[in-house]
């Protein structure tokens, strides 16, 4: 909480705050939580259930807090589904589709103003709802709006980069490498020209394909087939310069086969991720899954705080380019199965098994330069 904030210290007190809950107060819900400690349940102040008698009511900062402290969440339906939740996602929405929309990226006052709310409240009750920063939402709408306008035929870099809403070039590259993972007129042209180091490999799941590009690792594929692999890499990158590793690059190929013979040595590699916003939050989240534990889908979702993408979470699993690297091995149904792994199930069975026995000696084959 943050004491100083007039929004704040409107719920400052317990008294204040259970005010706002006999009030339904909508603008409190980004700032407590009330627990009954009759029925074990919490809910947000502007949920419609029956008023409970104060002294059985606890507050709290959160819903985190509230869990931990035993609670759990109130499965009323009527609980979410208040008028006040659809005025939250209208607001949120509305700003999503001004940064959509806008050449220049609205401050953060500017989408406040709009929604009626003080930059501070606008701020964490755009996070609650879409678990991105209203910043981090208009970067990722920006990127989308250059890779638009760099693939619309005969198109200009510098009028891309302004049409994108850059205000200047310097601006735009020198954030270029993050933003496409090559240069502008590279990534306009398709990958003409740009260079992609990668060396195969041998590992005890299989062959192994590790490719990096000028920004980072690129690509990790696995599979049964050598030939295949670098097949996917071509058409991955169809109009790149493909350059077979020198002794040097492939010793990352060895760090990577590492990884996979023990997976709790947590390598901080360099990940070149080209994705949506809402995959990078996913993979995000897989990459804090630790060695030797699982979460379903529907638990990565509510992870990610969109409880409801359950099918989006499996695609954007299912898009992951850095096989173990980014863990979606770790991921399972609901009911505990196998399912999804664009690597083959046998390799994501394989895996889950060696992280649940710990770590154990392996021969691991060396990184054999492509032909």
């Amino acid at each position: 909480m943050h004491p100083t904030h007039p929004d704040t210290a409107r719920y400052a007190s317990e008294a204040q705050r259970w005010q706002a809950v006999q009030a339904r107060d909508a603008r409190a819900d980004a700032h407590f939580v009330y627990a009954v400690q009759t029925t074990g349940v919490y809910c947000r102040p502007s949920a419609a259930t029956r008023l409970p008698r104060r002294e059985n009511v606890r507050f709290f900062d959160s819903a985190q807090q509230a869990e931990a402290a035993g609670f759990r969440a109130s499965r009323r339906a009527q609980g979410d589904q208040t008028l006040a939740a659809a005025a939250r996602a209208e607001l949120v929405a509305a700003a999503c589709a001004s940064m959509d929309a806008a050449d220049t990226a609205p401050t953060l006052e500017q989408l406040a103003a709009q929604a009626g709310l003080s930059a501070f409240h606008f701020h964490r009750l755009f996070k609650a709802e879409t678990g991105l920063t209203p910043k981090a939402y208009a970067l990722a709408a920006r990127a989308r709006r250059l890779r638009a306008q760099l693939a619309a035929p005969q198109a200009s870099v510098t009028d891309a980069i302004y049409g994108a809403g850059f205000q200047s070039s310097s601006r735009f590259y020198a954030t270029a490498d993050q933003r496409l993972g090559m240069a502008a007129r590279s990534f306009r042209d398709g990958g003409a020209g740009a260079e992609i180091h990668f060396a195969l490999g041998q590992c005890s799941l299989g062959a192994i394909l590790v490719a990096q590009s000028a920004r980072g690792i690129c690509a990790i594929l696995l599979g049964d087939d050598p030939e295949a692999l670098l097949h996917d890499l071509q058409d991955r990158f169809p109009k790149a310069i493909l350059i077979g590793a020198d002794a040097g690059f492939e010793q990352q190929v060895a760090q990577v086969v590492g990884l996979i013979e023990e997976p709790s040595l947590g390598l901080q590699l360099p990940l070149d991720v080209r994705g949506t916003a809402f995959q990078e939050r996913v993979w995000q989240a897989l990459r804090e899954i630790p060695p030797g534990s699982t979460v379903s889908y529907a638990e990565l979702a509510a992870r990610i705080g969109s409880p409801k993408a359950v099918r989006a979470v499996g695609s954007a699993c299912g898009a992951n380019p850095l096989a173990v690297a980014i863990p979606c091995h770790r991921v399972l149904r609901s009911d505990g199965n196998l399912s999804g792994y664009r690597w083959g199930l046998e390799r994501k069975r394989a895996l889950l098994l060696r992280e649940a026995q710990g770590p154990y000696d392996f021969m691991l084959a060396a990184p054999k330069r492509p032909v």
